[in-house]
């Protein structure tokens, strides 16, 4: 296994596991204000942003960088 694997924090990470992660850590409030993005604000639930997260590089990209730091 090369280095940068190793010191990636989301190697092994599925977008799912992310997403629960940030809204135990965060909440739906806090994730909405930081992400300004409808699934966040409307209704959210997990299923329903994975759906948009799955279509929306530039809007995983922000999760994935907010799960970063929450690390």
């Amino acid at each position: 296994m090369t280095n940068q694997r190793l010191h990636d924090p989301l190697h092994g990470v599925t977008l799912e596991m992310m997403l629960t992660r940030l809204v135990e850590h965060y909440g739906w409030n806090k994730m909405g204000r930081v992400i300004n993005i409808k699934c966040f604000n409307n209704d959210p639930s997990i299923k329903s942003s994975l759906k948009f997260l799955r279509k929306t590089p530039w809007a995983r990209k922000k999760v994935e960088d907010l799960y970063r730091k929450c690390k």
